[in-house]
């Protein structure tokens, strides 16, 4: 069997689903743009230096979602993906996507996201499995904290190991593939058998060609 793993920010997807998420709450009013803008555009250029906790990362995001349930959220998810979700997607990723699952791939989208966002663009992308920070809820609203091990750097191989063992695989027993642009996902590329690094960052285009490993692009 071939598992095929995708990173999905600036990998499949041309920016953040984080950073647009809360781009979109800040023009639909959810959010103060006083409060919002400037800790996001920190938080994003530190994530994208490596240099970001994980948690400080994961609970910024998903904090954007306490209080609220699944159904108050549900309008506002649906117009995100609509309008600054699909139209980021170029047609090169959705073309590679499709080619790993008409080789009957086992493919699997991961992402340091949080599920709740990203889990409406792996239904787009026709991708039925999905490995992402999970949120945490308490009688059926979102408390705005994260649950259970982070979906990234090192968390995304533990994930990954952890889904796989769930559904009787092991890693080293697949022919495996992992696309990803950002140096935050190092533990993945180089637990993988054919790591790609996809419209790289400065970080992980030294390692590549240090490396030897694929370099492609998909973004427009």
């Amino acid at each position: 069997m071939k598992l095929t793993l995708f990173d999905l920010d600036h990998t499949l997807l041309s920016g953040d689903s984080d950073v647009l998420w809360i781009d979109f709450l800040m023009d639909q009013g959810v959010l103060d743009r006083t409060a919002f803008a400037a800790r996001n555009a920190d938080v994003e250029a530190r994530y994208k230096a490596g240099t970001v906790n994980a948690q400080e990362f994961a609970d910024f995001y998903v904090g954007t979602l306490g209080g609220r349930t699944r159904a108050q959220w549900e309008p506002l998810r649906q117009e995100f993906l609509a309008t600054h979700i699909v139209p980021r997607i170029p047609p090169a990723a959705i073309a590679l996507v499709n080619q790993h699952l008409d080789a009957g791939d086992l493919v699997v989208l991961t992402t340091a996201t949080n599920r709740f966002i990203t889990e409406l663009t792996a239904l787009y992308l026709g991708i039925e499995h999905l490995i992402a920070t999970d949120c945490e809820v308490a009688d059926g609203t979102f408390t705005g904290r994260t649950q259970g091990t982070l979906n990234m750097r090192e968390g995304k191989v533990t994930r990954l190991h952890d889904w796989l063992h769930a559904r009787g695989h092991a890693l080293a027993q697949l022919d495996s593939t992992a696309y990803s642009d950002s140096i935050n996902d190092l533990p993945l590329l180089s637990a993988v058998n054919h790591p790609v690094a996809v419209d790289p960052d400065a970080k992980l285009a030294q390692q590549a060609r240090e490396r030897g490993w694929r370099v492609i692009q998909l973004a427009r």
